[in-house]
């Protein structure tokens, strides 16, 4: 007889246009009845859109309560009941919180079932136009810029293309630490991505860094940099 254990459902939802959500993640999400979320309000908004009932049980998770909500997913799956997890965009888990709770859902044997969908990692990688081949992904990169750089040097000879995430505040800085440590790469500055003002800036890395430089940016950005190749390096630096 095969026992069915109870499961942690990981959903991805859309990065920005609303549309792109799965079919599958919209099952879940209309079968579930307990489903703990980054931020109750913007998972709310979801759910209108597609005109789904709320779950009887909606409750936040992220990185301010992560134990004291991870408990609470701990304790329902105990009680043999289904819980969904999802962030406010792309998927739980990348540069939001989640591993922890995951590994220990996994570690008391119960199911984990995770709902492909969005990324913002992948989407600037496609839309970048640079090697896919192989590619590392670092998040975001340290606020301040000694640590910045210290990063920065770790990876300059990594033959990989290089993603990170940045914020709009910190675009113009994280260029200028970047243009000294990896020089004049091929670089793509990935903004608001699927939405309806996304822009991708791809060039030389000292001329995005110039054309960033006491820029006003709006929304999400993603960043991406060619892997240590001649082929996508200026040599007259």
């Amino acid at each position: 007889m095969v026992t069915i254990m109870p499961t942690l459902y990981i959903i991805a939802t859309p990065i920005g246009n609303i549309e792109d959500i799965s079919l599958r993640a919209l099952r879940i999400f209309k079968e579930i009845d307990h489903l703990a979320c980054e931020d109750t309000r913007i998972t709310r908004k979801l759910f209108s859109k597609y005109d789904i009932i709320l779950p009887k049980n909606m409750f936040s998770y992220h990185e301010h309560n992560e134990q004291h909500a991870g408990n609470k997913i701990i304790s329902l799956l105990q009680n043999n009941i289904d819980v969904a997890l999802c962030s406010d965009c792309g998927c739980p888990l990348i540069s939001d919180p989640g591993y922890r709770i995951v590994s220990e859902v996994l570690e008391l044997e119960f199911q984990v079932e995770v709902i492909p969908g969005p990324c913002a990692i992948e989407t600037a990688l496609m839309s970048s136009g640079m090697p896919t081949s192989s590619f590392t992904f670092l998040g975001f990169a340290p606020p301040k810029s000694g640590k910045r750089i210290n990063s920065f040097i770790k990876e300059a000879n990594s033959p990989h293309t290089l993603i990170y995430y940045e914020s709009p505040h910190r675009i113009g800085k994280f260029l200028t630490d970047a243009k000294e440590i990896y020089g004049n790469r091929i670089i793509a500055v990935c903004i608001e991505l699927t939405k309806k003002f996304q822009s991708i800036h791809k060039g030389w890395l000292f001329d995005i860094c110039d054309e960033f430089q006491n820029k006003k940016i709006k929304g999400e950005i993603v960043v991406v940099i060619s892997g240590n190749n001649p082929k996508f390096i200026k040599g007259d630096q």
